[in-house]
């Protein structure tokens, strides 16, 4: 049996950003090679900064409650060892450096996830490869989690192929296979790794991964 086919990387990823917004700068280019790491584009941050500086001062005057709220609960410490004031009004001062201390820990929490939110406005390589596709141009806005370059992993390549429903049988997992380039007279060795569960709906073949 023979068919024809095309090599294909065997992991081919859709990168997005993880936020929404207006993409000012691509970086590269359809066929460029891409290291781990490489930019690859950006979204205009101008939102995210001033949404990390909101979150920033929110820390800094829950810092101020926090220290204020310590400050009382020392001093009527002391009060209380002299029984200048009764315990009940000890306690309430403990609960709100308690619960100042809560909202101090709530808005750092809440910086940390802006800031991450604002790296998120770059768009980088998390692998080497090469970019086999460009699906968003600088001036668009996009959606998180909007594809916006498609990278094919360097590795590992699979050639795949369609099967007719009559000679599936014969594709089991593991079977050899010899692979023929058009532009070489070389044969390469190779074996089945995935034959397809179902067929195409249109052509009802079998797509066959070697």
């Amino acid at each position: 049996m023979e068919f024809a086919g095309e090599v294909r990387p065997r992991i081919e990823s859709r990168l997005g950003f993880r936020v929404a917004g207006k993409i000012v700068r691509r970086n590269v280019d359809l066929g460029q090679t891409v290291r781990v790491g490489q930019l690859l584009a950006e979204l205009d941050a101008q939102d995210l900064r001033l949404a990390a500086d909101a979150a920033r001062a929110q820390v800094a005057a829950a810092q101020t409650n926090r220290d204020l709220a310590l400050a009382d609960q020392k001093r009527y410490k002391e009060l209380r060892s002299q029984n200048f004031i009764s315990g009940a009004e000890l306690e309430r001062r403990e609960s709100a450096y308690q619960a100042a201390q809560a909202q101090l820990d709530q808005a750092k929490a809440q910086l940390s996830a802006q800031g991450n939110q604002t790296g998120y406005a770059r768009l980088v390589a998390d692998v080497a490869g090469v970019v086999t596709g460009i699906e968003a141009e600088p001036g668009q806005v996009v959606a998180a989690g909007t594809p916006v370059v498609r990278v094919a992993q360097s590795g590992v390549r699979d050639v795949v192929f369609s099967v007719p429903e009559d000679r599936v049988a014969a594709m089991a997992v593991g079977s050899p296979v010899e692979v023929r380039l058009w532009n070489s007279d070389d044969t390469l060795s190779g074996k089945v790794r995935e034959v397809a569960a179902s067929a195409d709906v249109a052509t009802r073949t079998f797509q066959v991964k070697v």
